[in-house]
């Protein structure tokens, strides 16, 4: 009864927001890499002219497959950029290169909110993949402290999305004005490069809406649990 109530009433609108956000992601994109970029630049060499106006010259740019699957692998040192990015040169792809590459320059300048991320994802992870084991459990043996203990669990997981919002939108920032003051696109691409980024961003936002609303039936399923 808890769980029926709390599925319609918190999470069916998040899950709703989250899939406008990751639809409009991808119809900005696709808008966007139809959109060549005057300066000519891939999103390749647009990461590398990111990382060389930060004074890096240490992080690897590589090719990956798949769409929108591009990343910084702190790890490695090296940006990843996907099909769609890494040869094309559209504003699409040089905002998203430009982002990733942004990623590299917060490590390199030691922007305190990722260092911290970097060191909640394990515990995160762990979270994220342990939460509903428990949950189920506790649900099936009728059992409120593992239910509690998922419930603590799926937290950590929220907590990870939390942290990784100023993130990104940092990382974004860090990109437009790279773009804008390194002159590698005028005023109008500039403004297609931001619109992409946002779009992005938002799925971000969205996906932590989905978490917290989840979080609440969760913790208002254990209240009710509670007082039974």
């Amino acid at each position: 009864m808890y769980y029926d109530s709390y599925y319609w009433i918190l999470l069916v609108p998040a899950m709703l927001i989250a899939l406008v956000a990751q639809l409009r992601v991808s119809s900005t994109f696709k808008r966007y890499s139809k959109v060549s970029g005057g300066r000519g630049f891939t999103g390749a060499q647009a990461a590398e002219a990111v990382l060389r106006f930060h004074g890096i010259y240490d992080v690897r740019i590589e090719r990956i497959s798949g769409h929108l699957s591009d990343h910084y692998d702190p790890r490695d040192n090296v940006i990843r950029l996907s099909d769609s990015v890494y040869g094309a040169k559209s504003v699409a792809a040089v905002g998203v290169a430009a982002h990733e590459a942004g990623h590299a320059v917060q490590y390199a300048q030691g922007y305190g909110p990722i260092r911290v991320r970097a060191a909640i994802i394990p515990l995160s992870n762990i979270g994220s993949q342990l939460s509903i084991v428990f949950i189920f459990i506790g649900l099936f043996l009728y059992s409120q402290t593992l239910f509690g203990i998922g419930v603590l669990l799926f937290s950590l997981a929220v907590a990870g999305q939390l942290i990784t919002l100023p993130v990104e939108f940092n990382a974004s920032r860090r990109a437009i004005v790279t773009l804008e003051e390194g002159d590698f696109l005028d005023a109008e691409e500039l403004k297609g490069a931001k619109k992409v980024l946002s779009a992005a961003a938002m799925t971000y936002v969205a996906a932590l809406l989905v978490s917290l609303a989840q979080l609440a039936r969760f913790l208002l399923a254990f209240g009710g649990r509670r007082r039974d």
